[in-house]
């Protein structure tokens, strides 16, 4: 009985399509929509609202199943066959050029077409008047009446008998527009076609349509597939002229060499666009964007100014702020100018001005886009004096200048597609600030620096701070905790990067979800093969040494808690002696030396704990200095090839500048250091 019932619902019925419109139910389920311009057309289906998991079900579960890209056609012929109408319904055809009403008299299944002929009363409108009836007449008969079903939008019906074939049509025409590319049907039949194209573009597109994906990202992601789409059609082009009768003409083996550039960059640009649609490779290895910010330089007049952004003014801040920071002695050259809230006071900065932020919680929509030498700093503690982001947007704060600093601020993200300070390039100074992110924290590019001092820094859905190949990042005696992952160093092996200069001293990584330090680099065949030998997760590679550091952490506590047991309740526990020496004098003593017993535990607890610490330090040094050690090996056997056999070592030299120590790592999901290999 189990299997027959689940047989029927999955059966082709109506009624395994109830959440798409039943013809058992009167009435349509559907919404109508009035169509745009001049011409009274009739209404038509609201079907382009649906939301992911009403696409998703559909194409899963309905059209597409589990077949490959060479299969794509005749799964979805199979399925119109089983929900559209053949015949008897409405549907306007819209084109680039025109729209026109038409009637639907039968549908060509394996074709994806229908066969149409032209309503009565002939309704039309065109972006000229040379669209008349004769025209589209003719134009049906070149058209054999066949025309493709996406570009037909059902005409709307009460009766609810139609919903099927207006959704169907939906769904096929969404598809074709936003998830197939004409390369397809070339993807290599042993995968999954869902699995491996369509999940990944239906998501894509919804996070597009939700703002969870930055504009510039988006716009790279459009250029990127107009370029494929444009290359591929070339390439299609110069395949189709090579005749298979004279390959040994001069003229074929040009063609065949333009061919194989073509599809040598077509190549390129899917997997660039793979990346993009990736949901966790496109913030892996992000975009350049912000290049063309533009610094104001020195005021024309040449003076400098300090910005005060008071939350209110009254006479005992102003004389605070007078003795603490507009102290005659060391501002009588200095403008003073006030603003009403920071953002202003940022864009009206030049080079060497200074922004003074009063207690207060500022609400700020908009972007802080600093490209000039400026400082901002808040007069009282972080917590005192707030800036939260207001409303959505890609970023909160880009710097571009050549030495920007931050202090004493707190900074709250909400809605945000990119990080919460991005530096691009030049240097920027964070101290004593607090940083309550949204989605990745701190964004270090290439040729860029950070210094981050005193903060804290919690809540990035992605990593805290992100270390571009070739920055330079300093991290002292901050706190980066609750996000994804801690501090993430990205790939820097490709010979177009140079290597980051990294230091961390005196940090507290604690209660990230994954790894407190994660370096993204490729993977070599030999490594990926030890790393299935040992039974590792798809992607990333634990370390060992940290899991046996974790297991020792374990093993104290409860050699403690055991200690502590015995006691407190010495009848209970096992008054044999288990050790030698000492430790034997220890567990059977009197009561007066029991407490020194528990001081020794902890204090050899606490020693495992500072062993545990320096040898997580020592690990993420050895492996970032390795892998910078692999690629100065990498560039001087490139070197080699090229015919430079003597080299400068000082010159060639490319070893990653790491200074890890005194950090703590405690509480993270899993682990304190991993790599994740691609």
């Amino acid at each position: 009985p189990d299997v027959q019932r689940e047989d029927a619902e999955s059966d082709w019925s109506a009624d395994s399509w109830s959440d798409y419109g039943s013809r058992d139910k009167p009435g349509t389920t559907l919404g109508r929509t009035v169509p745009d311009g001049n011409v009274l057309f009739p209404d038509i289906f609201h079907t382009d609202h649906l939301l992911f998991y009403e696409r998703f079900r559909a194409y899963q579960d309905y059209i597409l199943a589990d077949c490959k890209a060479s299969e794509v056609k005749r799964f979805i012929a199979e399925y119109l066959e089983k929900v559209l109408e053949p015949s008897g319904w409405q549907a306007i055809w819209r084109t680039d050029v025109f729209e026109v009403l038409v009637g639907v008299v039968d549908v060509n299944f394996p074709a994806l077409k229908a066969v149409v002929q032209l309503s009565e009363p002939f309704l039309c409108e065109s972006q000229d008047s040379s669209f008349t009836l004769e025209c589209m007449q003719e134009l049906l008969e070149l058209k054999e009446h066949q025309i493709l079903l996406q570009e037909l939008w059902v005409v709307y019906d009460e009766s609810g008998e139609f919903d099927q074939t207006a959704l169907a049509i939906e769904h096929i025409r969404f598809f074709y527009r936003c998830i197939w590319r004409t390369w397809d049907e070339e993807e290599e039949d042993e995968f999954d076609y869902f699995v491996r194209c369509v999940e990944p573009r239906l998501r894509l597109h919804y996070d597009i349509l939700e703002n969870r994906v930055p504009s510039g990202l988006v716009a790279d992601y459009q250029n990127l597939l107009s370029q494929c789409e444009e290359l591929y059609e070339k390439f299609l082009s110069v395949r189709n002229s090579i005749s298979s009768h004279d390959s040994d003409s001069e003229a074929e083996n040009v063609s065949m060499v333009e061919g194989l550039k073509l599809y040598d960059k077509v190549e390129h640009l899917k997997q660039k666009l793979k990346l993009i649609e990736n949901p966790l490779l496109r913030y892996v290895f992000g975009y350049q964007k912000y290049g063309s910010l533009q610094a104001k330089g020195p005021r024309p007049t040449g003076a400098r100014v300090i910005h005060v952004v008071p939350w209110t003014m009254t006479a005992s801040l102003l004389h605070l702020l007078a003795r603490d920071k507009l102290r005659p002695e060391s501002c009588e050259d200095l403008e003073i100018q006030f603003h009403r809230d920071p953002l202003a006071a940022v864009n009206a900065c030049y080079e060497g001005d200074k922004v003074i932020i009063c207690p207060g919680h500022y609400f700020v929509d908009g972007v802080f886009s600093i490209a000039d030498s400026v400082e901002l700093e808040g007069y009282g503690l972080p917590d005192d004096v707030v800036i939260e982001k207001q409303g959505k947007g890609d970023n909160f704060f880009d710097c571009t200048g050549a030495n920007i600093k931050i202090s004493n601020l707190k900074l709250v993200q909400h809605d945000a597609v990119e990080g919460i300070l991005n530096v691009h390039h030049g240097k920027t100074t964070l101290e004593n600030c607090v940083l309550q992110c949204e989605t990745t924290g701190i964004t270090v590019r290439t040729s860029a620096e950070l210094l981050m001092r005193n903060s804290d820094l919690y809540g990035a859905k992605g990593a805290g701070v992100e270390i571009y190949p070739g920055s330079g990042c300093t991290l002292l005696h901050n706190g980066i905790h609750h996000c994804k992952e801690g501090i993430l160093v990205k790939n820097f092996l490709d010979e177009d990067y140079e290597v980051p200069k990294i230091t961390m001293v005196n940090n507290m990584i604690h209660n990230n979800e994954g790894y407190g330090v994660v370096l993204v680099r490729p993977a070599i065949p030999s490594e990926m093969k030890d790393a299935a030998a040992q039974e590792t997760k798809v992607g990333w590679v634990d370390s060992v040494k940290i899991e046996e550091n974790e297991f020792q952490d374990f093993l104290m506590m409860w050699l403690l808690c055991m200690t502590v047991s015995d006691i407190l309740f010495p009848a209970l526990g096992n008054t044999q002696p288990t050790q030698a020496g000492d430790e034997t004098a220890c567990a059977e003593g009197s009561r007066q030396e029991q407490p020194g017993c528990v001081t020794d535990e902890l204090e050899l607890y606490k020693r495992a704990e500072t062993s545990q610490q320096t040898e997580n330090n020592s690990e993420i040094a050895n492996v970032l200095g390795a892998t910078s050690a692999k690629k100065s090996q990498t560039h001087k056997k490139r070197l080699s090839e090229l015919g430079f056999t003597e080299a400068d070592d000082n010159l060639m030299s490319q070893e990653m500048f790491v200074s890890v120590e005194g950090n703590q790592f405690k509480w993270n999901g899993k682990g304190s250091f991993g790599i994740f290999f691609f």
